[in-house]
């Protein structure tokens, strides 16, 4: 993160979002919009992370406004937790640094019929029975290997290709977001290198804020849509964080270097090169986006085969099969990707191209994109929030159709560079301060558990209350962590 803060204009719209005016700088085509409360913007008014909410409106074909959600903080080009919707009918671009390194990085909530009491004497064993099943960490490979023709199958159909070689359920593909496929996917569009890097890490976690985590039930705000989810109070859950891995980043970094010189070819004038950018409907950007696509058919893939694998953990555990646990999927979201969706914009329906880089799609009930099984209360939303505190399911709502292109925060949001907070953890034992809370942490190294320790995120409950009270998603239920695999 930047070290200087922002002293540019923030004008208060209301309880719950800030504006950036686009007569801040020229150049900007519409306002910066982001969502906080009074306290939450002294903090963010500390980073850079609002001047790249000016940055991204100056993107051709933007519609409404630069957004930010209340997990905002620097990113490359766009801030995490940044939001635009371009329309190529207008010259639209699509920019890689509006999806991320890690394409669809994204996180899926799996439920089952145990609870608190039924794990409590199992947990030690089970967690170090999902660290021993789940691989974790730089550069770790897993049990899952293809060879180069089927890799490029899955990153075609994605998820339904697993359900072909009964890794995945019908059931499983249907509470996925887009069923688990981008159907733009183009496999050819992706490099050898990035496809040498995705051969055995299909199933991997990763490094990073990447985690398997169990989780309880300890609040339920919503009981309607809870019973819909199929939650209840002190029901064990299962979450699960991962993305593309290395294919999906170096399909991110083959196509930042490709589009160096492009906005200067359209005429595309820049404020940052990091936002590195082509119009929708050009070579460049057809092929970004085919190749984007395909990444996040790998990341579906890799958080399915995650999910089997700790599905197999409780099995050997528990002496039951999964299904007897009834350890059925709620959903699955992605975080960092670009989506063509049809949104309503001053007035009229338009066909735009969403990016989301650390957020998510928070589709409320009755939309024709919201899974049938939630038709009636709304996409169920989920937001990890730190392994010390607590993660959230809500439900997408109107208010997201209205404001935000039907989106919401992903996540509690860092405050803390990584660097800084292995420095705040300097002569402590996260894991030990994690074990007297009873929350039992798998790791590979020290290192990683500082980097992600508590202290270096916001607090999650916070800013779910934001995007609560903005109706942008409503809270269903909280749940606390119990035992966590980090790379």
């Amino acid at each position: 993160m930047s070290k200087a803060g922002y002293d540019g204009p923030l004008e208060q719209v209301n309880a719950c979002c800030w504006r950036i005016p686009k007569s801040y700088r020229e150049g900007m085509r519409v306002d910066g919009l982001i969502y906080a409360d009074e306290h939450m913007i002294e903090e963010i008014r500390g980073d850079q992370a609002p001047e790249q909410v000016a940055n991204v409106a100056f993107l051709p074909g933007i519609q409404h406004a630069s957004l930010a959600m209340p997990d905002i903080h620097w990113g490359y080009g766009f801030p995490i937790g940044g939001v635009c919707a371009t329309d190529p009918a207008e010259g639209g671009v699509i920019s890689p640094g509006g999806v991320g390194y890690d394409i669809n990085c994204g996180v899926r909530l799996m439920r089952t019929n145990l609870f608190y009491q039924d794990v409590k004497p199992h947990l030690r064993k089970l967690m170090d029975r999902l660290f021993a099943d789940i691989p974790a960490g730089v550069g770790q490979g897993g049990k899952h290997r293809f060879k180069k023709k089927e890799l490029r199958r899955l990153l075609e159909v994605g998820v339904p290709f697993l359900q072909s070689r009964n890794l995945a359920t019908d059931g499983d593909v249907a509470h996925t977001e887009a069923g688990g496929c981008l159907e733009e996917a183009v496999p050819e569009y992706v490099s050898d290198r990035a496809l040498e890097r995705g051969l055995n890490q299909c199933g991997t976690l990763g490094s990073g804020n990447h985690f398997a985590e169990i989780q309880v039930v300890d609040a339920v705000f919503d009981d309607h849509a809870a019973r819909v989810m199929g939650l209840d109070k002190d029901m064990i859950c299962v979450m699960i964080h991962s993305g593309s891995r290395g294919l999906g980043y170096q399909v991110c970094d083959d196509a930042l270097k490709k589009l160096r010189g492009v906005p200067a070819k359209y005429g595309i004038d820049l404020p940052d090169r990091q936002l590195a950018c082509a119009p929708v409907e050009s070579p460049e950007g057809e092929e970004y986006l085919g190749a984007m696509c395909a990444a996040a058919n790998f990341a579906w893939c890799n958080r399915q085969l995650l999910m089997w694998q700790a599905r197999e953990s409780f099995e050997a555990v528990f002496g039951k099969n999964w299904e007897q646990l009834q350890m059925n999927l709620i959903y699955d979201v992605a975080h960092n990707i670009a989506k063509f969706e049809t949104h309503t914009i001053d007035g009229r329906e338009r066909r735009v191209c969403v990016h989301r880089k650390g957020a998510t799609r928070a589709f409320p009930a009755n939309h024709p994109e919201t899974p049938e099984a939630y038709q009636e209360i709304g996409q169920p939303v989920i937001i990890p929030g730190d392994m010390g505190r607590a993660s959230w399911v809500l439900t997408g709502q109107d208010g997201s159709m209205e404001q935000s292109f039907g989106t919401c925060c992903h996540g509690a949001g860092r405050r803390m560079s990584r660097t800084a907070a292995v420095k705040h953890a300097k002569g402590r034992r996260i894991d030990q301060e994690l074990a007297q809370q009873g929350i039992i942490a798998r790791a590979r190294s020290r290192r990683g558990l500082a980097e992600e320790q508590p202290d270096a995120y916001k607090d999650v409950n916070v800013v779910v209350n934001v995007v609560h009270k903005a109706n942008l998603a409503s809270k269903v239920a909280r749940m606390r962590p119990l035992g966590v695999v980090k790379g």
